[in-house]
């Protein structure tokens, strides 16, 4: 029923995370193997507590290098290529670069996560928090490693919701009998469109209000 996402998907949402990675290395001024490092966590990180919690052994990229390759390529593009704006410049690019390719990389990873959790077994809803955790927790590492508040906690943001959206949107589109590469572009879009529309008009959840004290 799930079968297989063509690898382009995948291969696209590890190079998308993978230059969030680099770019916050650029953010602040490291040398090429911080690059590398940072945008290997980023671009795997998350899939990679996915396989565990799932039990797939090997995890996906010590069975096959291409992700790692990926990453390491991307970063040092970046490497080579961020230099090239000023400084001033080239600071706020790298910012909404980051938060954008971070939106795309979202969206794809929410449903390859859940996609792979599914072909490995995982019932629907097991899937989805897998697919959610694939999603968010390449960019957590890269947060942490960068020195930065992740974006999961930073603020009210719209984050875990659209990654939870992309999700359900592609189990739900399986469910009802939609072909697999149709239902991950629908999920794709659903959890890209929640995060775009949330970062363009300041869309934000409430949060806890404990009760002040009589």
């Amino acid at each position: 029923m799930f079968g297989v996402v063509g690898p382009w998907l995948e291969w696209t949402g590890v190079a998308v995370f993978a230059l969030t990675g680099a770019l916050a290395a650029a953010r602040r001024g490291l040398d090429p193997v911080s690059f590398a490092l940072l945008a290997v966590a980023t671009g795997v990180g998350g899939g990679t507590l996915r396989d565990l919690l799932v039990g797939a052994r090997p995890v996906f990229w010590v069975a096959d290098p291409t992700d790692v390759v990926i990453c390491i390529t991307v970063a040092l593009a970046v490497f080579v290529g961020a230099g090239r704006f000023p400084v001033e410049a080239g600071e706020g690019r790298r910012r909404q670069a980051i938060v954008w390719a971070d939106a795309v990389g979202l969206a794809l990873f929410a449903v390859t996560g859940t996609q792979r959790a599914l072909s490995l077994g995982a019932p629907p809803l097991s899937a989805i928090a897998l697919g959610v955790m694939t999603a968010t927790f390449g960019g957590i590492i890269r947060d942490l490693l960068a020195g930065e508040p992740p974006l999961v906690v930073v603020s009210r943001e719209i984050y875990v919701t659209a990654a939870t959206l992309g999700a359900s949107t592609f189990a739900s589109a399986l469910w009802l009998g939609v072909p697999l590469t149709p239902a991950a572009l629908i999920g794709v879009a659903a959890g890209f469109g929640l995060r775009a529309m949330a970062l363009l008009h300041g869309w934000q959840l409430p949060t806890f209000q404990p009760r002040a004290r009589d």
